[in-house]
């Protein structure tokens, strides 16, 4: 049997080796396989931390065994990182923390031993938090039913908790004990999104379509710089949610400092008259400090865009077609209302009260964006101000 330097010999060897003992075969018919010495197998084996499992394929988003040796080789050649992450498809970042985390105690990068680390870091015998411990899935239990959403939940643990590490957990493991029931059904009455799994996330809907009459729009790029800043209260955005075959709608406002939100009931129809008179009779309401800008999508409904400036005092700005980001405010409470507004039903049954306790309700959580501050405070803070100023 030939015998030669464990070092000297062709990555395609190694790899053929450890390809061997993964499958179940012992090492020392590795070794005879691949040609080379029991002894070289042998040290080839320990310096890779032994190999304690039997390799099944996982997702491509892993990296795999062919990735951690081109890693390897090219550290070997003195690469930069971001060549070698390029070169095998992935971010220079991901490739930073594979060499961060899985490299031998002595600092280099081994990549078979890299592998083995990985696979070992990536089973999970411990059990579920949620499902060992009473108190923590009670508590999560209590908030869920106040409507509160698995993030609101994970950071009122951190502030709440501060000291009780084992309470701190991500929004995904309650996503994930929702789904799994460990701690209630996935339905609408538990998780305000209403589903029962985890779907792909999009960049939000679009429309078919622009503004196709010929109007005075103000594009959203002639929006005063105060707007983007949010530094200013009196900004608002603004849209339909529509009903059941297109033939009802409410409209929905947020102010962009506060996420303050107003619901606007369109009892008849949701034609451009309709939408106009009923924007009016809202806005009539607010002092004049709180209206100062509307930013819409390129809908046929706010065709009387002009008449309401008129009467409100305010100034209406259109996002670019197809570009519901550019309203990210409203799109994101738009979505949070179908928790109550379901697609596919009359939204014509709503009615003005019933749509004022939504908005409280939605008014009265606490947001991220916010400092975890709610609608409502933020509202009451501002009119503080305005009164003392």
């Amino acid at each position: 049997m030939p015998r030669y330097a464990p070092n000297k010999m062709s990555t395609d060897v190694k790899r053929r080796y450890f390809e061997l003992i993964r499958t179940g075969v012992r090492g020392a018919r590795a070794a005879q396989e691949v040609g080379v010495s029991l002894s070289c197998g042998s040290l080839w084996f320990i310096d890779a931390g032994s190999v304690s499992y039997v390799e099944t394929p996982i997702s491509g988003r892993y990296l795999s065994q062919d990735d951690r040796i081109e890693i390897a080789d090219g550290l070997a050649r003195g690469e930069q990182v971001k060549s070698i992450a390029a070169r095998i498809g992935k971010s220079y970042q991901s490739v930073y923390r594979e060499i961060a985390r899985n490299r031998k105690p002595d600092g280099r990068y081994q990549p078979w031993y890299a592998h083995n680390q990985a696979h070992v870091r990536r089973r999970r015998p411990k059990p579920r938090r949620l499902a060992a411990d009473n108190a923590l899935r009670e508590a999560v239990a209590g908030k869920l039913h106040r409507g509160w959403s698995p993030a609101q939940i994970s950071r009122w643990l951190r502030r709440r908790y501060p000291r009780r590490l084992a309470w701190q957990v991500c929004a995904e493991t309650i996503y994930e004990a929702v789904y799994r029931g460990l701690v209630l059904h996935a339905d609408p009455v538990n998780l305000r999104t209403g589903r029962t799994y985890r779907r792909r996330r999009g960049r939000g809907r679009s429309r078919e379509g622009a503004l196709k009459q010929s109007t005075n729009m103000k594009s959203i790029r002639e929006r005063p710089a105060a707007v983007e800043s949010r530094r200013q209260a009196g900004h608002w955005e603004g849209d339909l949610i529509m009903g059941a075959r297109q033939r009802s709608a409410i409209a929905t406002l947020v102010e962009r400092k506060t996420r303050f939100t107003l619901l606007v009931r369109l009892p008849g129809d949701h034609s451009a008259r309709s939408v106009g008179d009923a924007l009016i009779s809202t806005f009539a309401k607010l002092p004049a400090r709180l209206r100062r800008t509307l930013t819409w999508d390129q809908g046929n409904e706010m065709f009387h865009h002009e008449r309401i400036e008129q009467a409100t005092g305010l100034r209406i700005f259109f996002a670019d077609p197809h570009s519901p980001w550019q309203r990210g405010s409203n799109e994101n409470t738009n979505g949070l209302l179908r928790q109550y507004l379901p697609k596919g039903t009359d939204l014509s049954r709503w009615t003005d009260d019933q749509l004022q306790e939504i908005a409280g309700e939605l008014n009265e959580r606490p947001r991220l964006c916010l400092n975890d501050k709610t609608p409502q405070q933020m509202m009451r803070q501002w009119r503080r101000q305005m009164t003392t100023s």
